[in-house]
């Protein structure tokens, strides 16, 4: 059997071709389709290199000719075929590049299982003839830019009262994750009921939370892949639920069965929570790696921030690697850091200001940090990206004790 990686953005395709593969088939989206191999096998989080990889070139055909070229010379072990209208300049491109077959976009699964069956064994052939040293197999694993082997990085957001900015941060350090490494990063809204993280990017998600675990997606990485909704940064989103009365689907087991997934997927999962610690969000903290608290610079925000340390700390749980953020910092509004951070008994990690581009934004559905990227708030939200990413940032651990409600 041939372990297939594909590149689409077609559910029908991925369809079709996983039905080919009997299975063994893994999907990831084709756009942003990257050119590096590297950073294209970084997304499937994997060590093992795929037999075949298939390329959907109906959208973006100079970017997957390109990405097919670098797979030939890096890997020549890995058999490439390309999808798209087949034409006379494509077929000679695609030869060049070292691609063994262009299908059509609406080819059967029969035709497709053929193909994978001609090119699985050209590619067996071909690594025979690496061993015996008439060609150098490229290697039988890749290093890839997003460390593969690595623990992800849980980042839950979390405020024990709403209108603090919670979404705004969540969205927009996802979305400067995602643009800093592709791939690389999934945002969660686990605020069932009244979540607005779609609002906040501007999309509108043919799926939600709901029917990724109706169907079976919080079990299944290919189903689950297919349901994420991709904004133009890069970044996959799992959104809430539509409408209030279809967020009882979703259990806290779902939660924890979605996240076991996620984790093996994407290097940084991201979680906007709801407000306060319910079942859902302590589903959540055991398998958060960092707990990102964010209140506001009022006497009621912060002393509910108080009552929420305490009950993680009575839980045991996201006790580590915890930071705190202070939205809408203002000298003027009657309290100082000082005294926050008395009321706290711990240090407030970064102090936010409140602008008015923030505002705009949320209401325009565009990331402050894309739109206003020299906006004071945006320099914050840049900053508290930087502490999450790199090789070399401290990773947080995940609690050692399990809460269940």
């Amino acid at each position: 059997m041939n372990n297939v990686l594909l590149a689409t953005d077609s559910r029908a395709l991925l369809d079709r071709v996983h039905a080919a593969a009997d299975g063994a088939c893994i999907g990831v989206h084709a756009s942003p389709l990257p050119t590096d191999p590297a950073v294209f096998l970084g997304q499937v989080r994997r060590t093992e290199l795929p037999d075949i990889v298939v390329l959907d070139a109906t959208q973006a055909r100079p970017q997957a000719v390109a990405l097919a070229g670098s797979f030939d010379r890096l890997f020549p072990g890995i058999g490439l075929v390309l999808v798209a209208e087949p034409d006379d300049s494509l077929v000679i491109e695609a030869l060049r590049a070292g691609v063994r077959d262009v299908v059509p976009p609406d080819v059967t699964v029969e035709q497709m299982r053929e193909v994978l069956a001609r090119v699985g064994d050209a590619t067996r052939v071909r690594r025979g003839a690496g061993h015996s040293g008439e060609m150098a197999l490229g290697a039988a694993s890749w290093d890839p830019v997003v460390d593969a082997s690595g623990p992800s990085r849980v980042i839950s957001v979390l405020s024990p009262k709403g209108g603090v900015g919670k979404t705004t941060v969540a969205t927009n350090l996802a979305v400067g994750l995602a643009a800093a490494q592709p791939g690389s990063t999934v945002l969660v809204d686990l605020d069932l009921q009244f979540g607005d993280v779609a609002t906040a990017l501007g999309l509108e998600p043919e799926s939600t939370l709901g029917d990724i675990v109706t169907h079976g997606g919080h079990q299944d990485p290919i189903a689950l892949k297919t349901r994420l909704t991709q904004h133009s940064s890069g970044l996959l989103v799992a959104g809430a639920p539509s409408d209030p009365a279809s967020a009882d689907v979703v259990t806290p087991e779902h939660v924890g069965a979605l996240l076991d997934q996620l984790t093996e997927l994407f290097p940084y999962v991201v979680i906007d929570t709801a407000a306060g610690l319910g079942a859902h969000t302590l589903a959540a903290g055991d398998h958060t790696t960092d707990p990102l608290l964010v209140t506001s610079m009022d006497v009621p925000g912060v002393r509910g921030l108080r009552k929420e340390l305490d009950a993680l700390n009575d839980l045991g749980m996201m006790t580590d690697s915890r930071r705190i953020l202070l939205n809408f910092a203002d000298p003027r509004a009657g309290l100082s850091l000082g005294d926050v951070e008395a009321t706290l008994g711990v240090r407030v990690d970064l102090s936010m200001p409140h602008t008015r581009a923030a505002v705009v934004s949320m209401n325009m559905g565009e990331p402050l940090t894309t739109r206003q990227p020299r906006d004071a708030a945006a320099k914050v939200l840049r900053k508290l990206q930087a502490t999450y990413q790199g090789a070399n940032a401290p990773r947080g651990r995940k609690s050692g004790k399990k809460v269940r409600s």
